[in-house]
């Protein structure tokens, strides 16, 4: 990863950045006011956080499962600000020889992926937008990581939401559906309001003002995603239904908020 990797740029620091104010739900310091103070209106409307902290975790779990049954190579789209327990960590802790590309378009993402220090040449950030199936299939660093004969984990984590109707998420999927191989698996998170649809219009618009909007959708639209493939037990449910690892996971509040599942393509 060297500094031609990625486009320079001057931080936007008056308009609230989506992953900037993910960061600030996390307890995360790469945030600005104006990120503090729509992160903050956010959680005023509901356990914003404590959302937040569920669906990393399920990343975490997700992630272990697809080591612990053999997958060794990992596209993360739409990765987000380093934090704890990242991809790479999780699943290098199941397999060494693990490999993980991620994928985000945000200069903000790419900048401060810098800081994962331990990062070597079976890791890589790409600076590329989830939009563009085919620009990310083929650069050479996901070239280089992620041989799609073989079986690979494929992440949709909170960026699916990102995407309006209008830019066809379902197709997005579908692209990078079509080129796994059988055995591989397919994980998404996604926000809903279907506990809180009156809330969920607060969230939005609290979002029209971001970078990115807060495209909330229902159990049906976010089961499409795995069309073609078996999903795993539970299936999509509620995220702190999906295999908690323990109390707090179960009963974390905010778990509502958040569907997701692991498909397996076969």
């Amino acid at each position: 990863m060297t500094e031609q990797d990625f486009t320079p740029y001057e931080p936007d620091v008056d308009t609230p950045n989506a992953a900037r104010m993910y960061d600030y739900y996390l307890g995360g310091k790469d945030n600005y006011p104006a990120d503090r103070e729509a992160a903050q209106k956010m959680m005023a409307l509901g356990p914003s956080r404590d959302i937040c902290i569920a669906n990393r975790r399920f990343l975490g779990r997700a992630v272990r499962l697809a080591a612990q049954q053999g997958i060794g190579q990992f596209l993360d789209l739409g990765t987000g600000l380093p934090t704890q327990d990242n991809v790479h960590e999780v699943a290098k802790r199941v397999r060494p020889d693990a490999r993980v590309a991620y994928v985000d378009f945000d200069p903000v993402v790419l900048t401060h992926a810098r800081a994962l220090r331990t990062m070597d040449d079976t890791t890589a950030v790409v600076q590329e937008d989830v939009r563009n199936p085919d620009r990310i299939l083929g650069h050479p660093d996901v070239v280089r990581l992620i041989d799609f004969s073989r079986p690979v984990a494929v992440l949709f984590v909170a960026i699916l939401h990102c995407l309006t109707d209008d830019e066809d998420p379902w197709s997005v999927a579908r692209a990078f559906a079509e080129r796994m191989a059988p055995g591989s698996l397919l994980i998404v998170t996604h926000l809903t309001d279907d506990a809180h649809p009156e809330v969920g219009v607060a969230a939005r618009e609290v979002y029209d003002d971001a970078n990115a909007p807060l495209i909330h959708r229902g159990h049906a639209a976010i089961s499409r995603f795995f069309d073609g493939f078996e999903l795993l037990d539970p299936g999509v449910t509620v995220v702190n239904e999906w295999r908690p690892d323990d109390a707090e996971d179960r009963d974390r509040p905010g778990g509502e908020w958040f569907y997701v599942g692991v498909g397996r393509k076969p």
